[in-house]
């Protein structure tokens, strides 16, 4: 045995932790069908057994609360379906299957059936909720497609007589289980939708195993369902218990006693409604007549006022009113006239044109002695401006190369010669000297 390299020597729990996450990683949620075997309950509520077959067997656990749900009692011998993840328990190196469901083998291929119909359905859009139609508000006759002999019948049947007892509600009998059922329920609707004798159906029966309700997870009764003119409700089984009727049902209630309550109003409830609203009624009666009255006195007391009498009264009041205002109206305005006046009187006092001599010889008095110093700061400014003008001129000028013994060689028409490839033989020139200029003639270049 080669030990040189003790990092590949591992733990008992390290090798069982690597194969607990190579199992978990490797292995999805699966389904596994078999026997229970060696079947425990401890106090903790946990649930452990073995599943097998004829050649082999594999631990299982259910933890509580899971363990609890369960709709069957597990024993031994018990054909059942189980999911759950693949694991290893580290703690004993022994690897088990941890569930989250189990359920008797022959009741899990209906179910295995039912979610793939549900599937089908729900992806063509039987199942969508903007195709479900709202219940009437007060259904005046109901047909009832179930049983006449369940106990489910009794139950609506009492309700609604309780809640509402004008509303007929008429029974139409169907097989709701066994061979015949899917049909029989199929045909009994689409004669009871399309006769218009009904406000709403109400399909439904009382619980059962899933192979008791599998007539309501037909896909023909699906389609009717969803294909009827009027609105459906589907109460079947129990709560917990769901069918492709629910799904396809306008409404679905959880049993058929809540499905009856849904149908209808309480009497009680529309009895304190009408209640409340002859109080409302009477109120609004008694405020009217209220208003009225209001308006009568007022009408009684225009027509008083509408006497000669009375209204040559009214007219003197409103003249002598008329002439108070007129009178303190012209005092109002005499005043304000002879406000006006003084201030114009003022006005004109200050704008006297002997006032204005005065101001203006002494404004003259005070400018008078500016414009002289101004003009000669100014002179002064400029002359030194321009000296400093003509020193960078002359600085810049080229006459001033030209003094200097320079000259500068021009064409005729004023291009400058910088470069003996600026003129060629033959080409007359002009050579600007201090004094004047001479015409030249190019006889070579070099």
């Amino acid at each position: 045995m080669n030990l040189d390299d003790a990092s590949n020597v591992l733990t008992p729990s390290q090798l069982n932790t690597l194969a607990r996450d190579l199992l978990e990683g490797t292995f999805p949620l699966i389904w596994v069908e078999g026997e229970l075997g060696n079947v425990s309950r401890p106090s903790s509520g946990h649930l452990y057994f073995v599943l097998k077959d004829e050649r082999a067997q594999v631990r299982c656990a259910m933890f509580k609360p899971k363990s609890s749900w369960l709709k069957f009692v597990p024993r031994e011998g018990v054909h059942v379906l189980a999911r759950g993840r693949l694991t290893l328990y580290e703690a004993r190196g022994e690897y088990q299957l941890v569930l989250d469901h189990m359920e008797e083998a022959g009741e899990g291929a209906l179910r295995r059936a039912f979610e793939e119909m549900k599937a089908k359905l729900a992806a063509e859009g039987l199942f969508d909720s903007d195709r479900k139609r709202p219940l009437p508000h007060f259904a005046r006759r109901i047909g009832v497609i179930t049983s006449p002999s369940g106990a489910a019948v009794r139950d609506v049947l009492s309700v609604l007589a309780r809640r509402f007892p004008l509303v007929e509600a008429e029974v139409l009998p169907v097989q709701v289980q066994g061979a015949a059922a899917a049909a029989q329920l199929v045909s009994m609707l689409q004669r009871a939708a399309a006769s218009g004798r009904y406000d709403v159906l109400l399909l439904t029966r009382g619980g059962g195993s899933l192979e008791d309700l599998w007539s309501f997870n037909d896909e023909r009764l699906a389609r009717a369902i969803a294909a009827a003119p009027i609105p459906v409700v589907s109460a079947v089984g129990h709560e917990t218990d769901f069918s492709l009727s629910d799904f396809a049902a306008d409404l679905r209630a959880p049993t058929p006693s809540v499905a009856a309550e849904l149908l209808v109003p309480s009497r009680d409830d529309l009895a304190r409604r009408l209640r409340a609203l002859d109080a409302r009624l009477h109120n609004l009666q008694a405020q009217r007549l209220r208003a009225a009255m209001q308006r009568t006195d007022r009408a009684a007391l225009r027509l008083n006022a509408l006497r000669p009498r009375a209204r040559l009264d009214a007219l003197c009041r409103r003249q002598e009113e008329a002439l108070r205002r007129l009178a303190s109206a012209w005092q109002r305005r005499l005043e304000r006239e002879r406000a006006r006046v003084r201030h114009a009187d003022a006005v004109l006092r200050a704008a006297h044109p002997q006032r204005r001599i005065v101001r203006l010889r002494e404004r003259l008095a005070a400018v008078s002695s500016r414009p002289q110093a101004t003009i000669v700061r100014r002179l002064g400014n400029e002359m030194l401006r321009l000296r400093g003008l003509a020193r960078s001129l002359e600085a810049v000028s080229p006459l001033a190369t030209v003094a200097r013994g320079y000259t500068i060689l021009r064409h005729p028409d004023g291009r400058v010669v910088r470069s003996v490839l600026d003129a060629v033989p033959g080409d007359r020139l002009e050579a600007r000297l201090a004094d004047g200029t001479l015409p030249l003639q190019v006889v070579k270049t070099t």
